[in-house]
């Protein structure tokens, strides 16, 4: 592997390991161990739809693509599968350890095998009461088609015979986790728990649907099949933009497979005909498994109600200067507010904008949106506006990839009330995060922005951290101003002398910071950048890094999931550090720190260093002009940086080591907490949680 540059890819797996090593942490609660298998399960799901499925297509073009990518994508694709493979191992051998420590508990995950009396009584009262009706069995005959398979979803393999007999037939039945709990909790006794999957009680049943043919040995196993997700919009000017997405989305139904798991204990004559007739390939990757699949719905597990099994709770701690019963946008006028969620709570932002949708001096609403809240307070903050007689526009992104089908929903029920929505812009994918609430008092036009580094949704604000920045500098607000009218009209490109927009200047811009921190470096004055980033992947950046490295410039970087810049090289990145965290909150807030002479700049912005960020997409860089805001962020920087329980180590080795704990220890996720409930708290109330 080059040392210059890690395969993203490759990169992007070092991360879910480090998921995957929170889920072996006896530092952390049972049940929250459980829950980070389920999300190492969600993203590794997600890795193959979209990551993998790409450099399949790419390893198509043969040399074409290693000169596209910088590396071969075939022998990328062999590193994935043995990576995924070693993984997988890593993650049986775990979940058997935290069943074990589960029993200790008197928590018993059965099958249908173990159950007692009382037990069968239930499961056969809920077999026949909520899954029955809902099993719907394709018999596979050797002629047949299988039918077109669900992606995300868990099915079982069905292999009936008979004793004494060659005959055998096969089926398949899907497992109706979208309507139905993967988790049952059974009857117990004393102090006992006990919980058996939604796959077992349909094997429990399986003689009750198969009834109709005379086999005596009836038995499933769950198989997995992950698609390609990506498709393309077609060029037919005679159909909607939404149409045109419509039958892209039935497209990506049928897309090719990328990646099958089986149970390891499925008969050989079951397995050979299914992969045959999902033409599973000698690309694609097949893990065998254990009984049990999708474990992203751990995330889900039920409440077991024994405290010590969950993390203690961290309320959000209400903004100093955001009082219940007092306007917000009062507030606002005066100073510039910086949220900081899910530290704050995300309910600051709804209460603006309802003050904003019943205030008679407003006189519109302009916001982008990309990710919603399954019942989003937003929308219907929005709709309130509507009625209320404002002007409401909304951008909506219909490409945010996998709410594509939520997105065109919400834009219909907008549409409805009489919102005007606008469907992103043509040929790139808007991903700022803005919000302009636009008054006029006393013939004086007032406006009043927020800008973002994460979506306004109050279901992900709970567990992602991100900042929004709520002010009424003219700077930035005229500039909030300019990039809604450019959603408007996509041919009016305006200046922008503060807002930094992408794809038009963020890359020139952080390219100019770069090299003005290595002019000052060779010119023997003090030089420092600062990153903290989901993903730092483009090429012409790190070059740069790594020039500004060799300069003599000190480089930071918290990076939570891909790296492909590789810290600590001699005559290279000596002078460069990265950590990675990962803790109870997804870290997605983003910013940069330039020294700059001694006269500190500070971005935020909902843009990665990825160039599909600085080149395909609409994202918002903000410069932070209050001295106080600047502080807290740079305070926040620097607890994250002295992490020694929850960061690890980024280097070429991918190995993820954790940082040695000193003599006292900082998990940063709980320092900054604290930080900001101090900061933001009365007196009396100061108590400070224990990391």
């Amino acid at each position: 592997m080059s040392k210059t540059y890690i395969p993203k890819e490759i990169s992007w797996l070092s991360f879910n390991e480090r998921v995957l090593q929170e889920s072996e942490n006896r530092d952390v609660p049972l049940i929250e161990r459980f829950k980070f298998l389920g999300i190492y399960s969600n993203n590794l799901d997600e890795y193959f739809r979209v990551r993998v499925a790409t450099l399949k297509r790419l390893s198509l073009y043969g040399a074409k693509s290693k000169n596209i990518l910088g590396y071969n994508p075939k022998a990328t694709l062999k590193k994935i599968q043995e990576i995924v493979l070693a993984q997988n191992t890593k993650f049986e051998k775990n979940y058997t350890k935290l069943l074990k420590e589960l029993t200790s508990h008197k928590v018993f995950i059965i099958n249908e095998k173990q159950l007692n009396q009382e037990q069968v009584d239930f499961v056969v009262n809920y077999f026949h009461k909520e899954v029955r009706n809902r099993l719907m069995p394709f018999m596979i005959e050797r002629d047949s088609d299988l039918p077109n398979l669900t992606d995300d979803a868990i099915y079982l393999a069905v292999h009936l015979s008979k004793k004494e007999s060659l005959k055998k037939r096969y089926a398949l039945l899907e497992v109706p986790t979208g309507i139905l709990p993967r988790f049952i909790q059974l009857p117990g006794k004393n102090d006992e728990k006990y919980i058996i999957f939604l796959d077992d009680i349909i094997r429990f049943g399986l003689k009750d649907i198969f009834f109709i043919f005379d086999f005596d040995e009836i038995s499933a196993y769950t198989i997995k099949l992950t698609k390609d997700a990506e498709f393309e919009i077609t060029d037919d000017i005679s159909e909607s933009y939404i149409d045109k997405l419509s039958k892209s989305l039935q497209q990506r139904k049928k897309g090719t497979p990328v990646r099958f798991i089986y149970d390891r204990c499925i008969p050989p004559d079951l397995l050979k005909i299914i992969t045959r007739k999902m033409n599973i390939g000698p690309d694609d990757v097949v893990i065998p498994s254990n009984r049990y699949h999708n474990f992203k719905d751990f995330m889900k597990f039920p409440s077991l109600g024994i405290k010590q099994f969950y993390n203690e709770e961290l309320v959000p701690v209400p903004h100093r200067d955001i009082h219940q019963g007092k306007s917000i946008l009062s507030v606002i006028k005066k100073k510039d507010i910086m949220l900081y969620f899910p530290y704050h709570p995300f309910d600051h932002f709804i209460d603006m904008l309802r003050e904003a949708s019943i205030d008679p001096t407003v006189i519109s609403i302009q916001i982008t949106l990309y990710r919603l809240a399954r019942n989003s307070s937003v929308i219907n903050a929005l709709l309130n506006a509507v009625r209320n007689g404002k002007e409401v526009t909304t951008v909506v992104e219909l490409q945010a990839r996998f709410d594509e089908e939520a997105n065109i929903n919400w834009g219909n029920k907008l549409l409805e009330e009489g919102v005007k929505v606008i469907y992103g812009v043509p040929g790139l994918k808007v991903h700022s995060k803005l919000c302009l609430i636009t008054r006029i008092k006393s013939d004086v036009t007032e406006r009043y922005a927020a800008v973002g580094t994460g979506n306004f949704n109050e279901d992900t604000a709970r567990i992602y951290t991100d900042l929004l920045l709520l002010t009424t500098n003219k700077k930035i607000t005229n500039e909030v101003f300019k990039a809604f009218n450019f959603f408007s009209v996509n041919y009016k490109k305006d200046n922008f002398y503060h807002l930094v927009l992408s794809p038009f200047f963020l890359r020139n811009k952080v390219s100019q910071m770069i090299e003005n921190e290595i002019k000052n470096a060779t010119e023997g004055k003090k030089a420092y950048i600062y990153l903290k980033l989901n993903n730092l992947t483009d090429k012409e950046i790190i070059d740069q890094l790594y020039e500004a490295s060799c300069a003599g410039v000190k480089i930071k970087l918290i990076v939570r999931g891909m790296l492909s810049l590789v810290p600590g090289i001699p005559k290279q990145s000596e002078n460069i550090r990265a950590i990675g965290i990962v803790d109870r909150y997804l870290e997605h807030s983003r910013y940069l720190i330039f020294c700059n002479g001694g006269s500190e700049e500070i971005y935020f912005s909902s843009a990665d260093l990825m160039p599909r960020n600085l080149d395909h997409r609409i994202e918002v860089t903000c410069p932070v002009f209050d001295r106080n805001i600047r502080d807290e962020i740079r305070k926040i920087f620097d607890i994250q940086w002295k992490d020694n329980v929850k960061a690890r180590i980024l280097d070429e080795n991918q190995a993820n080591e954790f940082i040695k704990p000193g003599n006292t220890r900082i998990q940063s996720q709980i320092e900054v907490y604290n930080y900001i409930k101090t900061a933001n708290e009365p007196s009396g109330d100061k108590q400070p949680v224990k990391s």
